[in-house]
């Protein structure tokens, strides 16, 4: 539906038939503006190689705590950890001495640093403790420097963990709500230290597609090379993208910003089951077509049960007392009568004549493995 139409009625009228002309002059001229909905941009399917994000980790503490921090006889790395610190600070402890507070806990911090990122940007990151800290809301992280793969510090981290999550307990008894051993400090680091990216470094960059695919590859390098000149673009295979772009910063800069705008035409992707056998999870693509079968299926119930038996001898016999077990089986099998599913050559279709069969998606596993296996499922299975 479009904004701002009014419903046109039809009149006898002269006057009334001139209204509804106007109107649909008005519903032609707004649908031959109108931008397709469902457009496909190279900045959705590639990325420019180099121009990625880097994972950053560091260890440190969250002091502050209500009385649920770690127990460092437990955890006797929180112990060492708040020693060394305390040494950093002038603070030494005489030899023998143990530290049990309940208010620190030893936390990892983990974040993200973006491409292009510089020196005193912040950072969100998310503190999730090691040992066993009840609650870590509340809690104030101790200044941590945040390490890269290559042991180079990039940013430091502090300040007040926000916990989306309550709990309390007494008497044994204990009631929570989300989880309360991790949270995060938005904009809880400083970027300390750049990365370089390889954007300047020649004439030719390089494009990576997210899925490997030759027809992507070639509709990638068409919508570049009609837009840019031909040659601008050149697809090497499935995955990579060769483009030749300007040396000057900003016309690179330029040439990016319009190139990854471009809207490029997908073929039809190839048709796709994913089955994750250990949640029962199926997610089908609108490639998948089904061919006509018949399938039957029917549960099968095994049920073992196990009762105690005391054999009790007689009064002075001399025997013993004994335990027996006394094991009953029994096997149910529900009917399963042939159903009939008929050609589906769209998604609603397939779905609607699996659900007709009744199965949970535990038993829709094997259905589909033996539907491909029959000829009737014109999909690639792959299970994760």
């Amino acid at each position: 539906m479009y904004p701002n139409t009014t419903p046109l009625f039809l009149s006898r009228s002269l006057r009334s038939a001139r209204h509804l002309a106007a109107g649909l002059l008005s519903l032609i001229a707004l649908l031959s503006v109108a931008t397709p909905a469902e457009a496909t941009r190279i900045k959705e399917v590639a990325a420019v190689q180099g121009v990625r994000s880097n994972p950053l980790t560091g260890y440190g503490l969250v002091v502050g705590l209500d009385g649920t921090g770690d127990q460092t006889t437990q955890a006797p790395f929180t112990g060492q950890s708040m020693t060394a610190m305390l040494q950093q600070f002038g603070v030494l402890l005489p030899p023998g001495v143990t530290m049990q507070p309940r208010n620190v806990a030893a936390v990892m911090i983990t974040t993200s640093l973006p491409p292009f990122a510089q020196p005193g940007q912040p950072l969100d990151i998310v503190v999730s403790s090691m040992g066993n800290a009840k609650s870590l809301r509340g809690g104030t992280l101790i200044a941590t420097p945040l390490r890269g793969a290559d042991g180079q510090v990039y940013a430091i981290a502090q300040g007040n963990v926000v916990v989306g999550g309550a709990g309390a307990s007494q008497g044994g008894s204990k009631v929570q709500i989300n989880h309360l051993s991790a949270g995060r400090v938005p904009g809880g680091a400083l970027v300390e230290r750049s990365v370089p990216t390889p954007l300047q470094q020649n004439e030719y960059l390089q494009l990576d597609l997210n899925a490997s695919d030759f027809g992507t590859a070639r509709a990638v390098a068409k919508a570049i090379n009609k837009a840019k000149g031909e040659g601008t673009a050149i697809p090497l295979d499935g995955r990579v993208v060769k483009v030749r772009a300007p040396l000057a910063p900003d016309a690179r800069v330029a040439f990016l910003a319009d190139m990854e705008n471009l809207n490029i035409d997908l073929e039809t992707p190839a048709a796709r089951v994913v089955i994750n056998a250990r949640t029962g999870s199926i997610v089908m693509n609108q490639a998948v077509t089904l061919l006509p079968c018949a399938v039957a299926h029917g549960n099968l119930a095994v049920t073992i049960s196990s009762t105690p038996q005391v054999s009790q001898p007689n009064a002075l016999s001399g025997g013993q007392t004994t335990v027996t077990e006394k094991t009953d089986i029994s096997i149910k099998q529900d009917p399963g009568s042939l159903i009939q599913m008929p050609a589906g050559t769209k998604l609603n279709d397939v779905v609607k004549a699996l659900n007709s069969l009744g199965a949970t998606p535990q038993d829709l596993l094997a259905i589909l493995q033996a539907m491909k296996s029959a000829g009737a499922l014109n999909a690639e299975l792959e299970v994760i």
